[in-house]
C-alpha cells in the first residue's frame, strides 16, 4: 500500500514551483539556478532534491505546465479549415518551445525522445498535442489519403525540424512560421491540389 503524503510535503513542493515560476518569469528557464529556488522557498538543498532529482526534472514540470495552458486554449479553438490556420494555431506552443535553447534541449530530453522511463509532464503534453491536431485533421481540408496518425505524426516530425532549424546557425533567416507553412502545405495538402 502506497503511503499517503502529507500535508507539509505537498505545500513545500509547491512552494518550490512557485518560486520557480516566479524566477522563471523574471529570469528565464535557463537562467532558473537550485539556490536561488530553495533561498526562495525557504529550504535546504537536500530538501529539493527531495522533490525533484534534478533542474531538469523541475523544467519537465514547469514548461509542460505551459505546453498544457496552451493546449488547453487549442482544443477549445475550432478545428482549422486549412495549413494557414493550423499553422496559426500551433504558432503559440511553438512559441513557447523556441522561447530559448535551453528550453527546446529540455524539451527533447523530456519529450519520450530520449526514451526515458518515467513519462513526464512534456511528454504527456505530446500525447495531447497529438490528440488535439489528429482531431483537427479528421474535421478540416488535409489530405485523407494517407492514415490520420501518420500525418499527425509528421506535423510533430516538421514541427521539431522547424524548431530545430530555428537554432541552428547555418539557417536562422527564416521565421519559424514562414518554414513551417511549405513543409504542413506539401505535407497535408489534398492529393491533387
Amino acid at each position: 500500500m502506497k503511503k499517503a503524503v502529507q500535508q507539509r510535503t505537498l505545500d513545500t513542493r509547491a512552494r518550490l514551483t512557485a518560486v520557480a515560476h516566479e524566477l522563471v518569469t523574471q529570469k528565464g528557464f535557463e537562467a532558473l539556478r537550485i539556490e536561488e529556488v530553495v533561498l526562495g522557498a525557504g529550504v535546504a538543498k537536500g530538501t529539493f532534491f527531495a522533490h525533484f532529482k534534478d533542474k531538469d526534472e523541475l523544467m519537465d514540470l514547469l514548461i509542460g505546465e505551459r505546453i498544457s495552458a496552451l493546449l488547453d486554449q487549442m482544443a477549445t479553438r475550432p478545428a482549422p479549415r486549412d495549413v494557414d490556420q493550423l499553422v496559426k494555431r500551433l504558432l503559440p506552443v511553438v512559441d513557447l518551445m523556441a522561447s530559448e535553447r535551453y528550453v527546446f534541449d529540455v524539451i527533447l530530453r523530456r519529450s519520450g525522445a530520449a526514451a526515458l522511463e518515467e513519462i513526464g509532464p512534456i511528454a504527456l503534453t505530446f500525447g495531447r498535442l497529438e490528440e488535439i491536431v489528429g482531431q483537427w485533421l479528421e474535421q478540416g481540408a488535409f489530405r485523407k489519403d494517407v492514415p490520420n496518425d501518420i500525418l499527425v505524426e509528421g506535423v510533430e516530425a516538421f514541427l521539431v525540424q522547424t524548431l530545430a532549424l530555428n537554432f541552428c546557425a547555418l539557417h536562422r533567416d527564416k521565421r519559424m512560421k514562414d518554414r513551417l507553412l511549405p513543409y504542413l502545405r506539401a505535407w497535408l495538402a489534398p492529393v491533387g491540389r
